[in-house]
């Protein structure tokens, strides 16, 4: 299986980070079962290098951006979340969040920013953000309250922890030998440093770990390179106890979509007719995925479902603190055409701050009971669950606050045998004893009182005699 990395990829007013293995034509529907058991060792968490020499042609300078959200309005994806009523009972204090994405840039908004490494460009310490996405992320999930200001993180007291993994503006050194002058930077992000940031943030001590990036298969994910991603997604959630959440993935990257239920057959298993393996989220076991829903909570265009997909969150007309100053930021500006911040890529840090509330709320909670809360205390969608939204939007306020029992429906439906209902037996003759007996008994009692009252009248018999001869 071909592997091109992770890339920064923005479309229209989409933007995400992807990469897309193996999608082309030639390849038909893939039919495989659920992720095999995880027998592959985790790598090493470090040291953080990028894993080949890298370069930032010069024609592909770090991306503008367009300031604007400040003020005292809160941005409206913010507001559906209703976060002062779960800002009662939690702000996330206490726990910490790493961001494996394209940097973290400084920001006042950002106190207490931790520098986690750059898989990138060697010598960095994961702080610089050329693309303007990782520090958009970091803003959505931590970002501290201002007085005045609308915007806020989702947990303003937590503390975030950055780790450049990928970026769309570097490439392999030498690759611009290969290229035009005007050609742009082909982007750069391997397999293998995600597997080894996820660990790297693990050992860390981070509670929850933001992935806003994908990789999209073709084929069931099993190179050396995925089997490692997976052991270090299941080292993390199981041996280190952390709530790993990461996008479901948009469909201008991951462009062979999956298919939804069928409502002919609403039992069929949806692992079993998989179109695009998304990872890290296929490992559903280990990893919250979430998608994305529009300002009237409908599944956004672009987000791709899947049998993984656990809960879905805001995604669209994003606003977040801006990598290029102090303020905010409501759009990123490429030759010279800005586009608004959409994609699962910030669906999934609203999701991750609910994660940071819960940890911080309830300290002695595992991953795995964080992640079942999240996705028990969702607005449900009316079957329960389905493979764009999962089990609902996300709901802050009673992830901190319901209680929850009982287990979850599964994720996909499950086929279900077919049973023969026995055929009633004919309902027994009418008894109409009573109603004749009632009708012969009005009817004698109707004839007798004519003729009582018939009787009641004298009669004069005439016998022809005149009234002379009387």
């Amino acid at each position: 299986m071909r592997n091109k990395g992770f890339r920064t990829v923005t479309a229209a007013t989409v933007l995400a980070l992807s990469v897309c293995t193996g999608v082309g034509a030639g390849h038909g529907v893939a039919y495989a079962d659920r992720p095999s058991e995880i027998t592959a060792t985790p790598p090493s968490g470090g040291p953080a290098v990028p894993p080949t020499e890298t370069e930032h042609p010069s024609n592909s300078p770090c991306y503008s951006t367009q300031a604007g959200g400040d003020g005292p309005t809160v941005p409206a994806a913010q507001r559906s979340l209703d976060l002062n009523r779960a800002w009662q009972f939690s702000k996330g204090a206490g726990v910490l969040v790493a961001v494996i994405d394209t940097g973290v840039a400084a920001h006042p908004r950002l106190p207490g920013l931790m520098p986690g490494g750059d898989f990138v460009a060697a010598g960095g310490d994961g702080t610089e953000d050329c693309d303007a996405h990782g520090t958009l992320v970091a803003g959505l999930i931590g970002a501290s309250q201002v007085a005045g200001q609308g915007f806020s993180g989702v947990a303003p007291e937590a503390r975030i922890m950055t780790i450049r993994q990928t970026s769309a503006l570097y490439q392999t050194k030498g690759a611009s030998q290969n290229k035009g002058p005007d050609d742009m930077a082909e982007g750069y992000g391997k397999v293998s440093a995600l597997a080894k940031a996820v660990v790297r943030a693990a050992d860390a001590g981070a509670r929850v770990i933001n992935i806003s990036l994908v990789s999209c298969n073709t084929s069931k994910p099993n190179s050396p390179e995925m089997d490692s991603l997976g052991a270090a997604v299941k080292y993390a959630a199981v041996q280190k106890d952390v709530v790993i959440v990461a996008s479901a993935g948009n469909t201008d990257t991951c462009s062979a979509s999956n298919p939804d239920i069928n409502p002919l057959k609403p039992t069929q298993d949806l692992w079993q007719n998989i179109s695009t393996y998304v990872a890290p989220a296929w490992w559903d076991d280990y990893v919250l995925s979430v998608g994305s829903v529009d300002a009237f909570g409908r599944p956004s265009s672009f987000t791709v479902p899947g049998p993984w997909v656990g809960v879905a969150a805001p995604g669209e007309n994003i606003i977040s603190v801006d990598p290029l100053s102090d303020g905010l930021t409501t759009a990123v500006v490429k030759s010279g055409k800005s586009a608004a911040y959409s994609g699962t890529s910030f669906a999934a840090p609203y999701v991750s701050g609910v994660a940071a509330l819960v940890r911080s709320h309830f300290p002695e909670m595992s991953a795995g009971d964080v992640i079942k809360r999240i996705e028990a205390t969702a607005h449900a969608p009316g079957e329960g669950w389905n493979p764009y939204i999962g089990y609902g939007t996300v709901d802050p306020a009673a992830a901190l606050t319901a209680e929850v029992t009982g287990e979850l429906p599964p994720k996909s439906p499950r086929a279900s045998g077919s049973q023969q209902l026995a055929i009633p037996a004919p309902a027994p003759a009418a008894d109409h004893t009573a109603r004749n007996v009632a009708l012969i008994g009005t009817a004698t009692i109707a004839i007798l009182l004519g003729l009582a009252w018939a009787a009641s009248f004298p009669l004069r018999r005439k016998f022809g005699l005149g009234e002379d001869d009387a």
